[in-house]
């Protein structure tokens, strides 16, 4: 394992992160609804687990026990002894857990994951500016353990549709995009999904692969001219 990175469990998103989920930095996939963003979070949890590390996983989404066992297979229960849950029922209830997390940091974890950061900040979006520095100050807060304690920490994002541009993008603002070294945007594409890379500290943007949601986590799918198991 690469000391600066954290595998995903899945070989095609690490080589589109340029390793993995790399440690120090927030890593951020958004994209539209069951466009696989908690997928790809239970995935990078199991694979962190799998390799002996504490995990602490803040969801706003209804996190599903039955997905993770579907991933984390015949060991599900007792990797899940090293997986610290917090379920936040609101916006304010949220950034206090995001405080609460540094003793445990402190204690040693590998890895913080946060499915959605914007979930409950939709419900905000009437206090304007407000609510705006409140996220600011909870991806703050996580960019700072992530520094302090050398973590990788992964976030979803929801999005809206940007009229000016006629596609979907993050929430959360030029705040949220800044904070996030690295973005990876998700799309539906029928009943395939894309990974794109839209911003990377040492890796130009628009890399992409095509996968499939499986039982056990994602199936990526060969690019057009590549034969499957064709190394890439």
């Amino acid at each position: 394992m690469n000391g600066d990175f954290l595998p995903t469990g899945s070989p095609d998103l690490d080589r589109l992160l340029g390793g993995g989920l790399c440690r120090g930095i927030i890593t951020q996939v958004y994209g539209e609804p069951a466009s696989g963003k908690s997928t790809f979070c239970v995935l990078a949890s199991v694979s962190a687990l799998r390799a002996g590390l504490k995990v602490l996983f803040l969801d706003s989404e209804g996190f599903s026990a039955e997905r993770f066992r579907q991933v984390a297979g015949e060991h599900a229960v007792d990797l899940a002894t090293n997986l610290f849950l917090f379920e936040p029922e609101d916006f304010s209830q949220q950034g206090m857990m995001v405080r609460g997390l540094d003793p445990l940091l402190r204690e040693g974890a590998g890895l913080v994951v946060v499915d959605s950061a914007t979930g409950l900040y939709r419900s905000q979006l009437e206090r304007g500016r407000d609510a705006m520095q409140r996220l600011t100050g909870q991806v703050l807060l996580l960019l700072g353990y992530a520094r302090k304690y050398h973590v990788p920490v992964l976030i979803s994002n929801q999005v809206y549709m940007d009229p000016a541009r006629g596609t979907f993008v993050g929430l959360g603002g030029t705040a949220l995009e800044h904070l996030s070294k690295v973005i990876v945007r998700l799309e539906r594409r029928n009943h395939l999904r894309r990974a794109t890379l839209v911003k990377h500290r040492s890796k130009p943007p628009g890399e992409f692969f095509d996968f499939e949601i499986t039982g056990d986590g994602i199936r990526a799918l060969p690019a057009a001219g590549e034969s499957p198991g064709e190394e890439k």
